[in-house]
């Protein structure tokens, strides 16, 4: 039963853009044809850079040690988000924006594996002194 209302949403899903866009091109105009083909440069901006990007972060990930799965859905979720930017209509160019912006692997602080995770610990040797030169 749940797959039907999945199915019944992809194939209404163009009929809303349509819709979307005759309504948004009623109110503003002709910018609508400028949007569109805005967004569509952009998606495909996006889904070159992604891949040229994608085999530096995934080498990147692997030398530093942490797990490859963040960066491969960091990777997915900008090549969906420009995949929807170039699929043309305002319901899409809208959830390729949120997926742009929710937070990943490309803003997170990347530490060191090898430096210990309290950074009040100093590095260095110890010596014991005699007693009579400390007084």
């Amino acid at each position: 039963m749940r797959f039907g209302w999945v199915v019944l949403l992809m194939l209404s899903f163009p009929v809303l853009e349509a819709v979307g866009i005759f309504w948004v091109a009623d109110r503003i105009g002709a910018w609508v044809l400028l949007w569109l083909l805005l967004a569509a440069i952009a998606g495909v901006t996006l889904i070159r850079f992604e891949r040229i990007a994608w085999g530096a972060r995934m080498a990147f990930t692997m030398q530093s040690g942490v797990n490859p799965m963040s960066s491969l859905l960091a990777s997915g979720r900008i090549l969906l988000a420009g995949g929807l930017l170039v699929f043309p209509g305002f319901i899409s160019d809208v959830i390729a924006l949120v997926l742009l912006l929710i937070p990943g692997t490309w803003n997170k602080r990347k530490t060191d594996p090898l430096r210990p995770a309290n950074d009040d610990i100093l590095e260095g040797e110890f010596k014991r002194e005699p007693d009579d030169l400390l007084r």
